[in-house]
C-alpha cells in the first residue's frame, strides 16, 4: 500500500458540534504517503483514537471516505481486511491490548506465531535494546505502565507493514525510554520503506516528521 487518503472525514461523534476549522484532519482531505514521517497533534477529546481506529478498520462510525491506494475502505471485506492488518498495518494501541497474565514473552509471541516476521534472536535484540530483556518470563500483568508500553511496542512491529500508527506510544515513558523506542522504529521504518503515523497530546516520539498536523 502506496497512500491512505483522508477525504472530508468526521466521527459521528462531532457530527453536531461546529465545524473544526483549525484541523488539518477532520473535515479535509489528508494523504498519508509510504515512507513519510506525520506526526498528529491533538487535544484530548479531539479524536485521535478515532482517528487510529478508522484507519485500522476497527471502527466506522465516521462521515467522509478513508481510501487506501485509491479504493474505499468501506468497500473491504473481512477477509480484506485481515490481510491488510497483517501485511500492510500495524497498530499501537494507546490501552496496549496486552494479555496480563501471559509472560512478555508471550505477548509478543502472539503476534509473531501469526507473522513469522522475527526471529527468536531480532525479538530477544528488540527485548534488549528496550531495556525489558530482564522481564522476558515475567506476566505482563506485573510489570509498570511504562515496561507495558514497551512490550506493545516490541509487539507491533513483529510484522511486515507500509504503515504503523502508533497512538501515544510514549505517554508512560521517560525522556531516555522515548529515545530508544525512537530509534527502534525509525530503523524498522527505514528497513521497509513504511510510513509512520504518530498521535501525541503533549510528549511527542522524536522522529524527523515530513509533516506536522494539528486534530
Amino acid at each position: 500500500m502506496e497512500s491512505i487518503t483522508l477525504q472530508r472525514v468526521l466521527p459521528d461523534a462531532f457530527a453536531d458540534d461546529p465545524a473544526p476549522g483549525k484541523s488539518g484532519v477532520w473535515l479535509r482531505e489528508t494523504t498519508f504517503r509510504k515512507g513519510e514521517y506525520t506526526l498528529v497533534e491533538a487535544a484530548s477529546g479531539t479524536g485521535k483514537s478515532s482517528l487510529c481506529a478508522f484507519l485500522y478498520g476497527s471502527r466506522t462510525d465516521y462521515a467522509g471516505r478513508i481510501l487506501f491506494d485509491g479504493t474505499d475502505s468501506r468497500t473491504l471485506s473481512a477477509r480484506q481486511w485481515t490481510t491488510l492488518r497483517r501485511r500492510s498495518l500495524s497498530l499501537l494501541f494507546q490501552d496496549l491490548r496486552l494479555f496480563d497474565e501471559l509472560t512478555v514473552g508471550e505477548n509478543i509471541r502472539v503476534k509473531n506465531d501469526l507473522t513469522q516476521f522475527k526471529t527468536p534472536d531480532e525479538i530477544d535484540r528488540l527485548l534488549e535494546a528496550a531495556g525489558i530483556a530482564g522481564k522476558r518470563d515475567t506476566p505482563v500483568g506485573k510489570l509498570s505502565l511504562g515496561q507495558q508500553q514497551r512490550v506493545a511496542f516490541i509487539r507491533c512491529l513483529c510484522q511486515p507493514f507500509d504503515f504503523i500508527l502508533l497512538d501515544e506510544p510514549v505517554s508512560h515513558l521517560d525522556a531516555a525510554n522515548g529515545e530508544l523506542l525512537s530509534a527502534l522504529l525509525l530503523a524498522e521504518a527505514e528497513k521497509q520503506g513504511a510510513g509512520i503515523l504518530v498521535t501525541s497530546v503533549g510528549s511527542r516520539l522524536r522522529l524527523p516528521y515530513h509533516n506536522i498536523l494539528t486534530l
